[in-house]
């Protein structure tokens, strides 16, 4: 239990020490990362759409 007690107290020095970022920090990071999904999204998507017609033509020709 002494253990747990010193863990907990040295936790919470750590937590005062860090460097928590601004709302306007947070909300512009959180856009940033929403644009980068959609990007790859609609980019893994093509992909995925050429990769589906190439595979039906190929195999499409074997019958």
């Amino acid at each position: 239990m002494k253990n747990l007690t010193k863990f907990l107290s040295e936790v919470r020095v750590e937590l005062s020490r860090v460097e928590w970022p601004t709302l306007n920090d947070f909300i512009g990071s959180t856009v940033v990362v929403l644009c980068i999904v959609a990007i790859f999204a609609v980019f893994f998507g093509i992909v995925d759409k050429g990769l589906s017609t190439v595979a039906q033509y190929i195999f499409s020709l074997g019958k």
